[in-house]
């Protein structure tokens, strides 16, 4: 079972430990680590479940939760430190299909994602993608090997490039602001900058690109970001 999953944790450390435990599912992930961000990575990559953390900064997850029960129907585990009885009857009101109290086993958290996908039914498409690598323009980006090739040939990645490339190439053509990209870092590179994203970037374009000083895949969209150029394969 492959799905993608948005993790909303504002805990960098906890939302790593969810994203690698993804992976090494077989699942992608987006990580975010407020609210808002929340809800903008729902419209932007439609995941196929939300494992949200109460806590959040700007809205909290009772908060996401109501916009997501209200205007979307995508299963929902919810995480937090918080125990008491009103808590979880309140995250369960609200919609919530599980509701795991911290701290907590992240095997036991990849098998309740596993049971909400399958009795939601997300986990039958999913099912279906027997391959998980993506491919765009030329690139090919494992998310659970973390490996990634350009026209066949290895690229030795960091986190931080891994994660901006394997965005990209999920959404070939998409113009992707150095804010949002940064976002996309965050569970891998705590320190990370906007201005750290254009050195990712640079760095990536002397791995990918046959002239680094004219890009032809990595294109900058000035006054906006950067889009990775060239369809889905």
């Amino acid at each position: 079972m492959c799905a993608h999953v948005l993790v909303a944790e504002d805990d960098e450390m906890q939302a790593e430990l969810i994203r690698r435990s993804l992976l090494a599912e077989g699942h992608t992930a987006t990580v975010v680590h407020d609210g808002r961000a929340a809800l903008d990575a729902v419209r932007r990559v439609a995941p196929d479940l939300v494992v949200l953390d109460l806590m959040l900064p700007v809205i909290d997850g009772f908060g996401v939760c109501r916009v997501l029960r209200r205007d979307a129907d995508i299963p929902v585990v919810m995480l937090t430190a918080r125990s008491a009885e009103d808590d979880v009857l309140l995250g369960l009101e609200l919609g919530a299909d599980d509701y795991m109290t911290k701290p907590y086993s992240p095997r036991e958290l990849m098998a309740r994602i596993r049971t909400v996908l399958r009795r939601s039914g997300r986990g039958a498409v999913s099912e279906r993608r027997e391959d998980p690598v993506v491919r765009a323009a030329d690139l090919a980006v494992d998310p659970v090997r973390h490996e990634v090739r350009c026209d066949g040939a290895p690229v030795e990645c960091t986190p931080a490039e891994f994660e901006i490339l394997l965005a990209m190439a999920a959404e070939p053509e998409r113009v992707f602001s150095r804010r949002q990209l940064l976002e996309v870092t965050r569970g891998t590179d705590r320190a990370s900058t906007e201005r750290a994203v254009d050195v990712h970037i640079m760095n990536l374009r002397r791995k990918i690109e046959a002239d680094p000083r004219r890009p032809a895949r990595l294109l900058t969209v000035f006054g906006v970001g950067y889009k990775l150029s060239g369809g889905r394969a």
